[in-house]
């Protein structure tokens, strides 16, 4: 039997949705406290790999993300004069795998809807202080909360308590390259199976990723990203839309119809990210999860997928061990897996964002041929999917989760049925 422990999750992201979700089920009493005062995805969309989608298949939820998410069997990227420069399938692993690409409000609602109100939500509640021997949080208005058995920071990239492990943070800082983003309608987009992007070097990046609908749109949509430094955000507002869109228009001239639907500068959001290595992932009753504990450029896009597996690791490891031990189980389990993606990503982020132009020539020049050099292909496809693990290692799928995911989609579960599968405790 698991003990019933009393828990905090700091931040109601994919990592504290999920952790709400699979903690409660298995009977611990759990309070989440989310800053704004409405929670909300923050974000256009993703990419689901099979990593993070074998957590949801195991959570009972894979039928309903599929029923609104988007098939994505390739990642192509080329040239203004269409060169390629990557072009990798799922195939080239498992005939069977894919990866869904889905709008980040999709996602929300339905991890929303599974937890089914369970837990305590505490919205509008910033919390500023951890005391990780006593169990106890601290808000913005100075009221403590607590003491809990444990404390789960899952308060995203730009964490405010990792640093509350003492001791811990190997690495922290923002990279100087960040993205403009939007949704837009997909309408006749010819490759609604693929992540297609474009390179003008490493200097500017384009991207359109097919991500499905979501609840109460029926709209299938892309999610566009431009590339572009931290520095020359503001620049590009001031000098408006017209020449960014002339721009754009004549670097992927197959794209015109969709960059139609740019009008207004109000449309695209901003973001930015981080690189933050942890040495310890806990500290007293403190623990991280998600983003917090080991945010990343999302060249990878493991972003999402890593919260998932962090909240079904930090639950299992909660059945099986107590106390410190548990921490130290689900610490040593997720840092073999996320450290390999940490060092790709950082390598490989100057290869894409940068105005490093010897590092675009290489790319452009050594990517297609590793990718066929034996090993070299599977190395990269496992760590496209999400399942490399260590260097050498491979994170193992589910036998069912594959023929899961190869079957042909079903129609989405009701919610009854939903909670009813759910329920049943996965080992």
């Amino acid at each position: 039997m698991t003990e019933r422990l009393r828990i905090a999750v700091i931040g109601y992201g994919t990592a504290g949705q999920a952790l709400a979700i699979l903690l409660t089920r298995d009977g611990h009493e759990v309070e989440i406290f989310e800053r704004v005062p409405t929670p909300g995805p923050v974000g256009a969309g993703f990419l689901l790999q099979p990593s993070g989608l074998q957590v949801l298949w195991q959570m009972g939820l894979l039928d309903a993300v599929r029923a609104h998410a988007a098939p994505v069997h390739r990642l192509y990227g080329d040239t203004p004069c269409e060169r390629a420069v990557m072009d990798m399938g799922y195939a080239g692993l498992d005939a069977r795998l894919h990866g869904l690409g889905m709008q980040r409000g999709a996602l929300f609602s339905l991890l929303e809807d599974a937890r089914e109100g369970a837990g305590h939500l505490h919205v509008g509640t910033a919390i500023e202080a951890v005391d990780s021997a006593q169990g106890r949080v601290r808000d913005a208005q100075g009221r403590w909360h607590g003491p809990f058995d444990l404390v789960v920071a899952a308060d995203g990239a730009a964490s405010t308590l990792r640093d509350s492990v003492e001791g811990g943070t190997a690495l922290d800082r923002v990279y100087p390259w960040g993205a403009l983003w939007c949704l837009l309608p997909a309408e006749d987009w010819p490759h609604m199976q693929e992540l297609r992007q474009r390179y003008v070097a490493a200097r500017k990046m384009i991207g359109l990723l097919p991500v499905g609908t979501r609840p109460g749109d029926a709209t299938p949509r892309l999610s566009f990203f431009w590339s572009l430094p931290r520095d020359d955000f503001e620049r590009w507002q001031q000098e408006g839309m017209a020449p960014w869109l002339q721009e754009l228009h004549a670097l992927w001239p197959q794209a015109s119809a969709r960059f139609a639907h740019l009008v207004d500068a109000g449309q695209l959001a901003r973001a930015v990210y981080r690189d933050a290595v942890m040495k310890r992932w806990h500290h007293g009753r403190l623990v991280l999860a998600g983003d917090a504990a080991h945010s990343m450029s999302p060249q990878l896009g493991q972003g999402v997928n890593m919260a998932l597996i962090d909240a079904l690791a930090l639950r299992d490891a909660l059945r099986s061990h107590r106390g410190e031990a548990a921490l130290q189980a689900y610490q040593a389990q997720r840092r073999a897996h996320v450290a390999v993606y940490q060092r790709w990503s950082r390598w490989l982020t100057p290869l894409f964002q940068s105005n490093g132009d010897l590092w675009a020539h290489a790319r452009d020049v050594l990517l297609g041929p590793m990718g066929r050099m034996p090993g070299g292909r599977g190395h990269m496809l496992r760590v496209l999917s999400g399942t490399q693990h260590g260097w050498f290692g491979a994170l193992p799928l589910d036998p069912g989760f594959i023929a899961a995911l190869a079957e042909a989609p079903r129609a989405a579960a009701s919610s009854s049925a939903i909670s009813a599968a759910v329920n049943v405790p996965v080992t």
